[in-house]
């Protein structure tokens, strides 16, 4: 028994660990309630640290695995020509898959219609259970007047100082990337002679970087099992009744997305079984609904799109860094969501140019939210200030925001791989083993 156990593949034991954790959190909520000392003392003295080990161990080898994969794959593409036809086809993909799911988002919640479905009394107590939660994100979130949106979009975009963008306890992703974009083209544009000790250098890092990530990799069952435990403990089955409209519509147009839009782009233009390409990347979707991080999932996604779907570690490099920030279809369906579910619960009735607006910012949005958890959060309260509707009603949603999370994530992290494997495809590299690539 002992000799099956250890060669349980990693996904299996993630998904066990998920279950175990999940189930024991949801009966402690359910017996003794998340309020309770006990229940209190466990999350915060023994899940919550071994579940912070795991995240911040990958997030530490985020930076350097981002810059070297990403410089690297850059320069492996060899010209700017090819470079810049992936770079419009990843951008192309993105836009289309984001506004899709912004549009499967707002069908399904003027449909559904979940905010009429939640009494005033209800709304109003929630709202006085995380208000100051909601103060402190909508103050942190407000925009400074004094600032153009076209100075803030380059300030968005360019770092001034690339090393302070990393430095930082949560390094900016975005500004990275546009580092290494930079430092990739120039590597292709001096001699090989003068590039190759520099790229070898890089080479050895994200060499480095990903047996570290082995090694962490190792401790995720259980670390997976102790962030279940305590999101599922203090996640109130209350409120998740109070917001079961909410949650189910959330729920319902990710699934759509994921399963609908996602299989049929896998089918049509990466030519690969959809059945057959979720099964070969399940280890890093389950990695993104533990984590709720597109960054400390990153490592793992790189790993398994290149050994599992034999996508080219130049165009994963490239289209996967790219994605961890700017690809987050989810991200974009739930902004979309969540903003017009707001609405419906202040009583705004948007009308379609109001709602064509909100899925225009939610698409900007998924482009350029952090990859960490609830980082959509703060895009959420600056579309709702410029909608005028009271920002202060995100406390309505705070409290179901982590498992929202997970999903969202999980759906983030599958369209990057499948924008992968389609630029792969289109640039005429073999996907699968031989013979395996046509569904």
């Amino acid at each position: 028994m002992s000799d099956e156990r250890k060669r349980m593949p990693l996904h299996k034991k993630i998904l066990l660990g998920l279950v175990v954790g999940a189930g024991a959190g949801l009966l402690v909520n359910a017996g003794l309630g998340p309020a309770d000392a006990r229940a209190i003392w466990v999350m915060r003295n023994v899940t919550e640290p071994v579940g912070q080990v795991f995240l911040r161990l990958l997030l530490m080898v985020v930076v350097p695995l981002v810059f070297s994969s990403l410089v690297v794959g850059v320069a492996g593409i060899g010209n700017i020509r090819q470079l810049g036809r992936v770079g419009f086809k990843c951008l192309a993909y993105t836009v289309v898959l984001s506004a899709i799911s912004v549009a499967v988002g707002l069908t399904v919640v003027n449909v559904i219609r979940p905010g009429e479905r939640i009494s005033p009394e209800t709304a109003a107590a929630i709202e006085a259970r995380y208000g100051s939660d909601a103060a402190a994100r909508v103050q942190a979130a407000a925009p400074p007047a004094t600032v153009s949106v076209g100075t803030r979009i380059v300030e968005t975009l360019i770092p001034s100082n690339p090393i302070a963008a990393v430095a930082a306890a949560t390094p900016n992703l975005l500004h990275l990337m546009f580092f290494g974009l930079v430092l990739g083209i120039a590597t292709t544009l001096v001699p090989p002679s003068t590039a190759a000790p520099f790229l070898g250098f890089l080479e050895g890092l994200y060499a480095v970087s990903a047996k570290i990530i082995d090694g962490v990799m190792g401790i995720a069952p259980y670390a997976v099992a102790c962030l279940l435990f305590t999101s599922m403990a203090s996640f109130g089955l209350d409120l998740l009744g109070a917001l079961a409209w909410y949650v189910a519509t959330v729920l319902l147009a990710l699934a759509i997305h994921m399963f609908g839009v996602y299989s049929l782009a896998v089918a049509l233009l990466a030519r690969i079984s959809p059945v057959e390409f979720f099964r070969r990347i399940r280890t890093a979707m389950l990695t993104a609904f533990s984590t709720s991080s597109s960054a400390a999932t990153l490592s793992t996604a790189l790993r398994v799109s290149e050994e599992n779907l034999k996508i080219p570690r130049e165009i994963n490099s490239f289209v996967l860094t790219v994605g961890a920030t700017a690809n987050q279809n989810g991200t974009a369906l739930y902004e979309g969501v969540t903003v017009i579910f707001l609405a419906q619960v202040a009583g705004v009735d948007l009308s379609l140019g109001g709602q064509l607006g909100v899925a225009y910012l939610a698409i900007l949005g998924g482009i350029g939210t952090a990859g960490v958890p609830s980082g959509s959060i703060p895009f959420v309260i600056l579309i709702l200030i410029s909608i005028g509707v009271d920002p202060s009603l995100i406390a309505i949603i705070i409290g179901v925001d982590r498992i929202l999370d997970m999903c969202r994530t999980t759906l983030n992290v599958t369209g990057d791989i499948a924008a992968a494997a389609y630029v792969a495809r289109s640039e005429g590299y073999p996907l699968l083993e031989e013979g395996e690539a046509a569904a």
